[in-house]
C-alpha cells in the first residue's frame, strides 16, 4: 500500500494522480465534482477561500486525449452511450461525461473490494452519470440514490423550489462494509415504535417488533441543513458542503483508521471530516488555493469548526499531513524500464500479445520492424510497465511521437480516407 499518501493533499490534475495510485487502497471514495451547470464559481473577497474559482462549462479541451485509448478499448459500449448523449444533449454534456468517465475508471480500480463509492451531483447530469456508473461498477452494485434535502437559498417563481442534490451510492462488490448502527438517528413521527415505546405486534403472527435503542437507520432522503452565512464552518469556497453530510457517509462506509479519498476536495471538507472521525484521508484538487484552506482548517485553534464535539487539535503540515504537487508512481505493478538488457525480452512478449500486428495501423510485420512505445506518454503520467507498452511500426511510432493514441488514430483515419479517394478518383 502507498502508505506515504495517507493524510496527503495533492494539488495537481486528479487524472494523473489517480493513474499513479496503487489499486485497492481506498475504503471510501466521495466526490463532489462540477455538475456541468454552465456557471463559473468564485469565492467572495475576504473569505478563507478568497481567490479560488472554477468553471463548470465543458468542451473537448477538458478531455485528456492520452487516456481515451483505455476508455475506447475497455468500455466500447459506454463510449457509444456517451456519443449518443452528445447527439441528444450536445457536445458539452458528452465532453463532461468523457471527463468523468476517465476519472471514475481509475477510482473504481483504486477502491477496495469492500469499499463504497458516493458521487455527489444534481439533476443536471445525475441520470446520465447513473448509466455511466452502471457501466463501470455494474448495475448490480448500485445501492442507493440518496436525496440530500435542504431549505436554505432562493425560490423560483415559475417552478417548485429546487432544494435537493443527489448522491449516487455504489459498492465495488457484495463484500462491501456498511456500519448501520453508526448511522442511526432518533425515531420520529407517530408510528407504533415512537408512541408506545413497546414496539409493534404483527396481527397474524403475534411477533413483536421492538424499536432499536440506538434509533432507526436513515431513509434515502437526508434532511441536513446547508451551511449558514454566519457559520464558523463556512470558508467561502463555492459549493462547500456541510461537515454533517460527510460525517454520515464516513461513519456508514469507512472503518476506523480506514482511508477516505476525495478527488475533487475543494475546501477539504471531506479531509477535515475524516480527520475529525479518526480516518486517514487523501485529497486532490487542481486549485492551489485548496492547500491554504486545508492548512487553515487543520492547523486551527481547535474551534474553527462549528461542531465542538468534532473540533480538531493542532495538526502540523509536514508532520501530521503532507502536501504534494507531483503525481505519484504506482508501486503495485512491476516496473520494467526499457534498457539494452531488457529491450529484447519486452519486445518479444509484446510481439506475442499483439500477434505480430502493429497496435496502430494493424499491419503484420516481422519483430525487427517494430518499436516499443508508451501508450500513455510519460509526460502525461504513463509509467514504465507492461500495461503501458505497445509495439508500433516505425511509421506509426514516428507519427505518434509523445502524443496520445487518439492523435495516431485520427492520422490513420485521415490517411485511409485519402487512400480511398485516390483509388476512387483513379478509377
Amino acid at each position: 500500500m502507498q502508505t506515504e499518501f495517507q493524510n496527503t493533499l495533492f494539488t495537481h490534475d486528479n487524472l494523473f494522480v489517480l493513474h499513479g495510485m496503487n489499486s485497492e487502497i481506498a475504503d471510501l471514495i466521495y466526490l463532489d465534482p462540477p455538475f456541468n451547470s454552465k456557471r463559473t464559481y468564485s469565492a467572495p473577497i475576504g473569505s478563507k477561500a478568497a481567490g479560488s474559482s472554477f468553471k463548470d462549462m465543458w468542451t473537448w479541451q477538458d478531455i485528456n486525449e492520452a487516456y481515451l485509448e483505455t476508455l475506447a478499448g475497455n468500455y466500447p459500449e459506454m463510449v457509444r452511450y456517451i456519443e449518443n448523449v452528445g447527439e441528444i444533449h450536445g457536445r458539452a454534456m458528452m465532453s463532461y461525461l468523457l471527463y468523468m468517465a476517465q476519472r471514475i475508471i481509475e477510482l473504481h480500480r483504486i477502491l477496495k473490494p469492500t469499499g463504497s463509492f458516493y458521487l455527489h451531483c444534481d439533476p443536471t447530469a445525475s441520470h446520465y452519470l447513473k448509466l455511466l456508473l452502471d457501466c463501470i461498477f455494474g448495475k448490480e452494485n448500485f445501492r442507493n440514490e440518496i436525496v440530500w434535502c435542504y431549505r436554505q437559498g432562493g425560490r423560483g417563481k415559475r417552478h417548485f423550489a429546487r432544494k435537493h442534490d443527489v448522491i449516487l451510492f455504489y459498492v465495488r462488490s457484495d463484500k462491501n462494509i456498511f456500519y448501520s448502527d453508526a448511522t442511526r438517528v432518533p425515531y420520529d413521527g407517530t408510528g407504533g415504535y415512537q408512541t408506545s415505546g413497546k414496539g409493534v405486534t404483527h396481527k397474524d403472527t403475534g411477533k413483536v417488533y421492538l424499536p432499536n435503542a440506538l434509533g432507526k437507520i436513515p431513509e434515502d432522503w437526508w434532511d441536513i441543513p446547508t451551511i449558514t452565512p454566519m457559520s464558523k464552518e463556512r470558508t467561502g469556497y463555492p459549493t462547500q458542503k456541510p461537515l454533517a453530510l460527510l460525517h454520515r457517509i464516513i461513519k456508514a462506509s469507512c472503518p476506523e483508521g480506514g482511508v477516505v479519498l476525495d478527488p475533487f476536495c475543494g475546501c477539504a471538507t471531506t479531509c477535515v471530516a475524516a480527520q475529525q472521525l479518526g480516518r486517514k484521508w487523501i485529497g486532490i484538487d487542481i486549485e492551489t488555493k485548496a492547500v491554504e484552506v486545508l492548512v487553515e482548517r487543520l492547523e486551527g485553534d481547535g474551534h474553527i469548526e462549528s461542531d465542538s464535539q468534532h473540533d480538531l487539535k493542532f495538526k502540523q503540515k509536514g508532520v501530521d499531513f503532507i502536501h504534494l504537487t507531483n503525481a505519484p508512481q504506482r508501486t503495485d505493478v512491476k516496473i520494467e524500464e526499457i534498457t539494452p538488457q531488457t529491450k529484447n525480452d519486452i519486445k518479444k512478449r509484446l510481439f506475442k500479445q499483439q500477434q505480430g500486428h502493429c497496435n496502430g495501423c494493424n499491419v503484420e510485420l516481422e519483430i525487427q520492424h517494430f518499436e516499443i512505445d508508451h501508450i500513455v506518454p510519460k509526460a502525461k503520467g504513463g509509467g514504465d510497465y507492461m500495461e503501458n507498452y505497445q509495439l508500433l511500426c516505425g511509421n506509426c511510432n514516428r507519427t505518434k511521437g509523445a502524443r496520445p493514441m487518439e492523435y495516431l488514430r485520427e492520422k490513420i483515419r485521415v490517411r485511409l480516407s485519402l487512400m480511398k479517394n485516390k483509388v476512387t478518383f483513379g478509377e
